[in-house]
């Protein structure tokens, strides 16, 4: 395959790589695996600008992109819109969907992965048309990244000190809120305090990430308003990877959801792959089953599907 590195320098690991040291190697190790390969490190303004100019290229198959979830997700989003492969190098703070893929946290591990790896192919969700690959969400999540974008940090730990100060100020200041949904042929309005729609249901694990991109199905959450002694039992039952156990969540896997706010504030937020946006009046979330083309572990999409007919079967 004909690829290009996209490396954010400015992204977690990253910053304490020896950037230089780090694209050699790369370049190494896909053309060892005889792929046409060159890398490049940018910074975080300028990657996402130079990721969009390549894959409106024709003479590339794909780019592998390194860097932090937001960096992953605007990459996703260039190749799925260009109908071109991605690679991804978690650099990040959570590498959430590298677990979900089962790409090697380890950023030089991962290179040797992706790059004797092969095409699989995995769902993408979009929120009124834009893409997104771990979540959209409103209410606590959204104010939870409001309040941490507030505080100042400048390191991974500083990003891990500033959501837990963030998460220690939404359960003393819980949002409450309406919301009207169609989803699975249930029409409904709610009060909540919390609204969320993943690309493919959550596993049972503390982070809130897919252990399967290939559902074909959206995970779609609601909690109910909730008082500070609420939200702390729900952020226990999420760290233990039991939120499918509490009581105030509800649950379902729809492919598509409308989502209507029939009282939204004019300042009120969503949150899409970590990242806070104004937050719309209406919202169609829907699952494009198997339209991402990503590299993975020689191997693994066979063991995936072998370990899902193995659930499925009688």
């Amino acid at each position: 395959m004909k690829l290009i590195g996209f490396f954010n320098r400015d992204g977690g690991t990253f910053r304490t790589t020896d950037m230089e040291a780090y694209e050699s190697r790369a370049e190494a190790v896909f053309r060892e695996a005889g792929h046409d390969f060159n890398a490049i490190v940018f910074s975080g303004r300028e990657i996402v600008p130079a990721m969009e100019r390549a894959a409106r290229r024709d003479d590339i198959d794909g780019i592998v992109a390194g860097g932090g979830d937001g960096t992953i997700s605007a990459a996703a989003s260039i190749a799925w819109k260009n109908g071109i492969a991605l690679g991804v190098v978690p650099a990040g703070t959570m590498n959430l969907f590298a677990r979900s893929l089962r790409v090697p946290l380890d950023i030089w591990q991962a290179l040797e992965t992706l790059a004797f790896g092969e095409v699989d192919h995995v769902d993408i969700a979009s929120a009124n048309g834009r893409p997104f690959i771990h979540q959209f969400s409103a209410g606590l999540h959204a104010r939870m990244v409001r309040y941490r974008n507030s505080y100042t940090y400048r390191s991974r730990l500083g990003k891990i000190g500033a959501s837990a100060r963030a998460a220690f100020g939404v359960v003393l200041n819980p949002p409450e809120f309406e919301v009207d949904f169609e989803a699975a042929g249930v029409y409904e309005r709610r009060r909540v305090s919390a609204v969320s729609v993943s690309n493919n249901p959550f596993g049972q694990n503390a982070l809130l990430y897919a252990d399967s991109l290939t559902g074909g199905e959206l995970g779609f959450y609601t909690a109910k308003p909730l008082k500070p002694l609420g939200v702390a039992r729900l952020a226990i039952d999420l760290l233990r990877g039991k939120v499918r156990e509490n009581a105030d969540v509800m649950i379902m896997h729809p492919a598509q959801v409308h989502l209507h706010f029939p009282k939204l504030h004019s300042k009120a937020n969503c949150v899409m792959d970590g990242e806070l946006r104004p937050l719309e009046r209406d919202v169609a979330l829907k699952l494009h089953p198997g339209e991402l083309k990503v590299l993975v572990r020689q191997g693994l999409a066979a063991q995936i599907d072998e370990a899902e007919r193995r659930e499925v079967a009688p």
